[in-house]
Order: C-alpha cells, then structure tokens, then sequence
C-alpha cells in the first residue's frame, strides 16, 4: 500500500487562512482579501476538510485558533511574507522607476547625480519628469516625487528633504572686480541683475522680486537686467560671469561647493523660502524605490553637512574692497 500524500494546499486557501488568523475575524479578513465574508468561511472550512483538523474554534462570535491552527499560521505567515517579498523584487527587477522634480531641481541637482546612481545600480532604469506642476502621482504614474512646498503652504504627505533657501550669486571674477564691490544689497545696483520670468499659479513671477521683497528692500534700481524663462539659462550666465542671479540651495550645492559660483553677501543674503519633501506613491514596491530612496536621502545629508560647515561667506578679498570703496567715497564727501 502507498503511503498517504500530503495535500497540496491551494495558496490562496492559505492567504484566506492566514488573514484569518491575524484578524480573528472572517469579515476583517475579507476586507484586507478584497473578497466577501462567506469567501473567506469556505477557504478556512475547505482548508480545514484537507488538513483533516480544525484550525479554528468559534464560540459566541469570536474566533480563536487551535494549537494546530497557530503551528499552521506560524509557519504559513513567514512563508507568504517570503513569497510577496521574493516577488516584488523580481517584478520591480528591471522596471522603469518613475520620478518627478521641478525642473530646476531636475536639472541642476538631481539630473547630474544620476550617472552615479546608475554606476552603482545598473539593474534600476530611471524615468525623470520634470514639471514645475504637482503632477498626480497616480495618474502619470509616478513612484516617487520630490515636492517643494513654501512657507505657510501646508506640506504634502511625504518625508521632509531639505530647507530651501534663495541668495544673490555670481562667478568669482564678478565678485573681484575691484571697482565694483558687492558688500551689500546697496551694491547690487551697480550690476546687472539675471533675473528667471516664470508663471506660478497664474501670476508673474520673478526671482529678483521675491528675494527682494522678503529682504525687505524697495526701489533697488540695477545697472542692468537680462530675464530668462529656464533657470538653467540663467545660471550659464552667471557662470559666465554675466550677472548676478537668485541663487538657489540645494540647487547649486554643486556649484557653490567647487567655487564656480560664489555667494558675495553670505548668509546675510540667505532667505529661507521653503523646504522639499519626498512623496512615494501608493502600492509603490518596496524595491526598486527603496534602493533609489536611500541613495536620494544620503545625497541629501551630504549636502547638508557640507552647508553646515561651511556656511556662505563673503569673500574676504570683496569685503576688503567694499570697506575700502566707502572709505574713499566718505573722505571724497568730507565724512
């Protein structure tokens, strides 16, 4: 005579059982399942018919499991966990991962990391969109967005990023030219003034206007302006020594880290003007996302260390410049 064979339990009899158990409840358990009351009945009563045993026992509406039952529950639960985690990560293996930015961001932060996340992490496709909207996440099908949210704007539901913070900027040639020192806002109007042209919610936007009017200054008047509407176009000119522009951290973290760009009024010049979250779809598998996250998140605590050891400062030799630009205005007024 053959020996009797195991059943081959049904894995969805078993996801029914195991719901079951971690609830104590066949309607909470079906609630998870998505299936009916009565589906989830005839999963644990059919799974019991082939066990042979009963896995629950049910008294006054309640359930509670059987010692077989909770031997059985112990064992299927690690399983599935296994089972679900094995599986999202051979989906996830070899999908676009899809992530949106604002286009600055996009292209001045994020756009020039990628390349070594890449190197890292070849098996990850990436797909960036850049859109100065909050695009729906759902809709556009997007896994992970970095949203920027300003002052007293109520923050999305998402993991804070880092602070975002404007100041005038300018190549290092500019800041040296020694008959025109930038030690203070005053100064600004002896340059010209590179300026971003954008619509925000409707309505005109200018980097040099909301700087200045969170410094709190009126009726500055510049030797010149040039507007742009891409910001990148505005920092080439920058660099080329063309102006200064509104500044943008982390944006040009890169850039004021290797002395391309400097930031002539320091930290005197910082406004604080928001703060970046990220924000990760629903039902977004756990890789690759978590793989790109943690990388996202260590970028941005090395950024924020070097800005915290190494505040903008003005530049000595400027500094000494423009003292030594007012004393000569002040004798030349008799002061």
């Amino acid at each position: 005579m053959e020996p009797q064979r195991t059943p081959r339990l049904s894995l969805d009899l078993l996801r029914g059982f195991c719901a079951a158990a971690r609830h104590l409840s066949f309607t909470l358990a079906a609630r998870e399942l998505c299936v009916t009351q009565s589906a989830v009945s005839q999963q644990v009563k059919a799974l019991e018919e082939q066990l042979g045993a009963d896995l629950f026992t049910r008294a006054n509406r309640a359930l509670r499991l059987t010692q077989t039952g909770g031997q059985l529950f112990g064992a299927v639960d690690e399983a599935l966990r296994l089972i679900d985690s094995t599986t999202e990560q051979i989906a996830g293996a070899g999908r676009n991962l899809s992530i949106t930015a604002t286009v600055p961001f996009a292209s001045l932060w994020l756009g020039p990391r990628l390349p070594a996340f890449a190197r890292l992490h070849p098996e990850i496709r990436l797909r960036i969109v850049a859109s100065n909207d909050n695009l729906d996440i759902k809709r556009e099908q997007i896994d992970i967005a970095i949203r920027y949210a300003p002052n007293g704007a109520t923050p999305p539901a998402g993991e804070p990023l880092f602070d975002y913070e404007t100041f005038p900027v300018c190549s290092p040639a500019l800041q040296q030219t020694a008959d025109r020192p930038i030690g203070s806002v005053a100064d600004l109007a002896q340059h010209v003034l590179l300026d971003f042209e954008t619509v925000r919610n409707g309505h005109p936007w200018y980097d040099w206007h909301q700087w200045l009017d969170a410094m709190k200054v009126r009726g500055l008047k510049p030797a010149g302006s040039l507007r742009f509407t891409h910001y990148d176009q505005v920092i080439a000119a920058a660099l080329a020594g063309g102006g200064l522009a509104i500044g943008r951290w982390p944006h040009l973290s890169s850039h004021m880290h290797q002395g391309v760009l400097v930031s002539p009024l320091g930290d005197a010049g910082v406004v604080r003007s928001g703060r970046f979250y990220i924000v990760v779809g629903h039902g977004v598998p756990a890789e690759p996302s978590g793989t790109f996250l943690d990388w996202l998140r260590g970028e941005a605590r090395d950024d924020i260390s070097k800005r915290s050891k190494a505040p903008f400062e003005p530049g000595a030799s400027a500094q000494k410049r423009a003292g030594a630009s007012r004393r000569t205005t002040s004798k030349r007024r008799g002061r």
